[in-house]
C-alpha cells in the first residue's frame, strides 16, 4: 500500500515493505493530493545483479537510490556520513566504509554525552541548500544500526576523515575536497543532473566548513574534532 511520508523537508509517497518500511515509520505523513517525490523500486532487478544480497536490503537500497536521485530536484543532496547534531549544529564524518565514520560519532556521544550528542543519521544524511544555508536532515536510509532522527539542523561542518597515530584537524577545500565529497555521494547519470551536482558541491564548499581529520579510535579524537568544528561553526554562523 502507498504511504506518505514527510522525509528531508519533502512529501515522498512510496509502497514499500521490510526494513525499509520499518525505518520510514517515523517519517509517516498525513495523505495528500500533491506529493514532491514519488519513489519506484526494482529490488528484483538489483537481486538478479547481486545475489548475495537479501530481497529486503535490494528493495531498502533501490528506494533509498530512488528518493537521492529525485532529491536532486529540490537543492539536494546526499553524503555517505555518519552524522550527529550537538548545540543545535549538524556535524559530519564522511570517508569511505570501514574507516571509522560511525566509531568517531559514537566516541563524540561518550565524550559529550548521549543526551547532548544526537545521531541524526549513521550512513546517508540529506542535505538541503535552503534561502542561502545549508541544512542536515535525517532520512530512513541509516545503514545497517538503523540510527536516524527525524529532525532539520543547521549544518555545522563536514569533516572528511581518516585513519592515523595521532589525532589532527585541518581545514580542508579546493580541488581535493571537491573530489572526496564527490566521492561519497550519489553520482547521477545525465548532463543536467551532474551540474545541478557541481553546482551543490561548490555551494557547500563556499558556505559550509569543510575539515580533513586523522585520528585514533579514542575520545580524544572526538575532543580535537569537536573543539574545532563547534568553534567554526560558532564563529561563521553565531
Amino acid at each position: 500500500m502507498e504511504r506518505d511520508y514527510l522525509i528531508a523537508g519533502l512529501r515522498v509517497r512510496m509502497d514499500t515493505y521490510g526494513r525499509t518500511a520499518e525505518q520510514a515509520q517515523p517519517y509517516l505523513t498525513d495523505t495528500a493530493e500533491t506529493v514532491d517525490v514519488v519513489i519506484t523500486s526494482s529490488p528484483e532487478t538489483l537481486h538478479a545483479k547481486h545475489p548475495h544480497l537479501s530481497l529486503e536490503d535490494c528493495e531498502y537500497l533501490s528506494t533509498g537510490a530512488s528518493f537521492y536521485r529525485q532529491l536532486l530536484q529540490f537543492q539536494g543532496m546526499m553524503l555517505h556520513a555518519s552524522a550527529v547534531v550537538m548545540d543545535g549544529y549538524a556535524y559530519l564524518f564522511s570517508a569511505p566504509c570501514g574507516t571509522g565514520k560511525s566509531t568517531h560519532t559514537t566516541m563524540w556521544r561518550e565524550a559529550f554525552g548521549y543526551d547532548r550528542v544526537v545521531m541524526l543519521n549513521d550512513d546517508k544524511p540529506a542535505l538541503r541548500l535552503e534561502n542561502g544555508r545549508w541544512y542536515a536532515y535525517g532520512t530512513p536510509w541509516s545503514g545497517k544500526t538503523a540510527q536516524n532522527t527525524n529532525i532539520r539542523v543547521p549544518l555545522g561542518g563536514i569533516c572528511v576523515l581518516t585513519r592515523g597515530q595521532t589525532n589532527e584537524i585541518v581545514p580542508f577545500g579546493g580541488t581535493q575536497a571537491a573530489l572526496a565529497i564527490l566521492e561519497q555521494t550519489a553520482r547521477p547519470a545525465g548532463m543536467e543532473c551532474r551540474g545541478w551536482m557541481l553546482e551543490l558541491v561548490d555551494s557547500l564548499l563556499s558556505t559550509v566548513p569543510v575539515w580533513k581529520l586523522k585520528c585514533t579510535p579514542t575520545q580524544d579524537a572526538a575532543r580535537v574534532s569537536q573543539k574545532a568544528m563547534s568553534d567554526e561553526a560558532k564563529k561563521r554562523f553565531g
